[in-house]
């Protein structure tokens, strides 16, 4: 007999018990289900819950190593150890082993914390609500370190995390009934809890924030700038997003900011893929950026029509060109890993116009009308999931009366 088998036998005589169902998660981690339908089926897919979680992971891996090359390439650039890149991808400063290993030690212990903490948290309602444990959390330990800053403390991720599991999701039900997206719900309670780590010029580059103990050996870190792209443009300052260099920087990804946000090539490579394989939404997709590219022209046309004067706090991003919007900050990376979620997202087609529509256009207006938090897909998401099923609701009953009056007209 061998492993496998031996343990779907210790399954099979253990499957009373009440920790049964954390031993069933590590058993489906390992193995493929053995179990078959009995009955008849109406859709046969090669795909699972678990396959589409990790399809969804494998998307956002690039972003990841990326992240930790930049992590360790902002550090050393703030430090002034190193000059900016000059040739893009094809930079040697950028691709070093001294930048990656910075960056992965940065990293690691925040998607290790993310996984632990919140994986322990679907253990313990599964073992208390005598249920299998779900796949869900895949995605999600994935996605909290790639949205938060480098030098959070690993204690608030993990108050963070155990908040955003029980009250962003196991309250409502767990894997597929949460109304809010379960990352951004953490993302949320970090920046409104502990809003001096989540925001501000230095927060975003390891070694700047002078709170951090393991400062680089006669670093000065209250000279070292880690100010974004959107932090400098809500102080009305465009110096950094001026010329075409400064905009290629912004695409790929040589900027500060959260760690798997800031290449929005990566972040497009990883929509294609999810669109390929048919687990992203590729309405919700084109509907944001749709909705972000209106909001913006029409801040273009009113800080071009002298509307708001030039020391207007709101004219810095107000004046900013509208696709330039799509470049910076986590607009991107919201809308193609996290306003596509498919539990909180809207469900019918024309639907996902409307919600991704409407994400893309709120988040824009949020950035420009608060400065002070120049980063509004956060926000914008977590509304629209509470909103979705409204959206959804409406089209549905608007196709009912559609297809009433159809049948009036068939029976008159």
């Amino acid at each position: 007999m061998g492993l496998k088998e031996k343990l779907h036998s210790f399954k099979e005589k253990n499957r009373n018990k009440k920790w049964i169902p954390a031993f069933n998660a590590i058993h489906t981690f390992l193995y493929l289900p053995n179990e078959t339908t009995h009955n008849g089926t109406h859709i046969k897919a090669a795909d699972d819950l678990k396959r589409t979680m990790n399809t969804v992971i494998m998307a956002m891996v690039p972003c990841l190593l990326f992240g930790m090359f930049n992590a360790g390439y902002q550090h050393h650039l703030a430090l002034g150890e190193i000059q900016a890149v000059s040739g893009g991808f094809l930079s040697a400063e950028f691709w070093t082993l001294d930048n990656f290993m910075v960056g992965f030690w940065k990293i690691i212990p925040l998607v290790i914390v993310s996984y632990g903490v919140g994986l322990l948290i679907e253990f313990i309602f599964a073992i208390i609500n005598k249920h299998e444990v779900e796949e869900g959390y895949l995605v999600t330990g994935m996605l909290v370190p790639l949205i938060v800053p480098i030098d959070i403390p690993l204690w608030m991720l993990a108050v963070a995390v155990i908040f955003g599991v029980v009250i962003g999701k196991e309250v409502f039900g767990g894997t597929g009934m949460n109304i809010l997206n379960p990352a951004l719900t953490i993302r949320a309670f970090l920046f409104f809890a502990y809003p001096t780590w989540m925001s501000g010029d230095k927060v975003w580059v390891h070694g700047a924030d002078p709170r951090v103990q393991d400062l680089a050996a006669g670093a000065q870190p209250d000279a070292i700038s880690g100010e974004t792209i959107l932090g400098s443009l809500a102080q009305n300052n465009t110096s950094m997003i001026d010329t075409t260099a400064d905009i290629w920087n912004a695409f790929l990804g040589f900027i500060p900011g959260s760690i798997g946000e800031t290449s929005t090539l990566l972040i497009l490579l990883g929509g294609l893929f999810l669109i390929f394989s048919k687990i992203g939404s590729w309405r919700i997709m084109l509907s944001s950026v749709m909705g972000a590219i209106v909001m913006g022209l029409i801040f273009n046309f009113v800080a071009d029509s002298g509307i708001i004067s030039e020391s207007s706090k709101f004219y810095g991003l107000m004046n900013t060109t509208f696709w330039h919007h799509l470049l910076i900050g986590g607009f991107a990376f919201g809308t193609v890993f996290m306003a596509t979620d498919p539990v909180t997202a809207s469900q019918t087609n024309k639907g996902k116009w409307i919600y991704g529509f409407l994400v893309g256009f709120i988040s824009i207006m949020i950035r420009v009308f608060n400065p002070a938090y120049p980063e509004g897909v956060m926000l914008a998401i977590l509304l629209m999931n509470v909103f979705a099923p409204t959206i959804d609701h409406y089209v549905i009953q608007g196709n009912v009366k559609k297809r009433m009056k159809r049948l009036k007209v068939k029976t008159a």
